[in-house]
C-alpha cells in the first residue's frame, strides 16, 4: 500500500462541484493500493501516517507527528500511484489492486483512521475528484507498507 503524503496547512476534495472532504492545518495523503496488499498493510499505513514526524517543533526541527499535533488527515484514493511506470512512456496498471479489492482496503484504512484520529476526511472512491491544497513547506514523502 502506498501513502503520498504531503503536509499542508489547509486541502479539500470536491466531487461535481460539491465539497465531499477538507481540512485545515494537517495531511493530505494520495493512497495507492497494490494487487497483493490487505488489512495488515493498511493497518501498517496508517500508524505511520499518524506517527510519521514531519511536523516542527519549538526548535524548527520535523520532530511532531499528526498524532502530537491533532491535525486533520484527508485520505484519497488515487488507483494511479500504484502503477507501473518502469518503462516505457505509458503508465500500465498490472500492479494495481482490482477495484473491489481497493475499495475494500481503502474503505478499511479509512474507518481505522475515523476510529483513532480526529478530524478525518476523505475523497471518494473512483470519482472524478478535484484536490486542492496548500502545501506547506513543501513537505512530501511516500510512504509504503509491504
Amino acid at each position: 500500500m502506498l501513502g503520498l503524503l504531503q503536509r499542508v496547512s489547509q486541502a479539500r476534495v470536491e466531487v461535481a462541484g460539491e465539497t465531499v472532504g477538507a481540512i485545515g492545518p494537517g495531511l493530505l495523503v494520495l493512497v495507492g493500493v497494490e494487487r497483493n496488499d490487505s488489512a495488515a498493510q493498511a493497518e501498517r499505513l496508517l500508524e505511520r501516517l499518524l506517527g510519521y514526524r514531519v511536523f516542527a517543533d519549538g526548535d524548527g526541527r520535523m520532530n511532531r507527528s499528526l498524532r502530537d499535533t491533532g491535525g486533520g488527515l484527508l485520505l484519497v484514493p488515487q488507483f494511479t500511484l500504484a502503477a507501473d511506470t518502469g518503462k516505457g512512456s505509458r503508465p500500465g496498471f498490472s500492479t494495481a489492486a482490482p477495484p473491489a479489492q481497493a475499495e475494500r482496503l481503502f474503505a478499511a484504512l479509512l474507518d481505522q483512521a475515523q476510529q483513532r484520529h480526529a478530524p478525518v476526511a476523505s475523497g471518494r472512491f473512483g470519482a472524478d475528484m478535484q484536490v486542492s491544497l496548500t502545501n506547506d513547506g513543501p513537505v512530501t514523502f511516500l510512504l509504503q507498507s509491504r
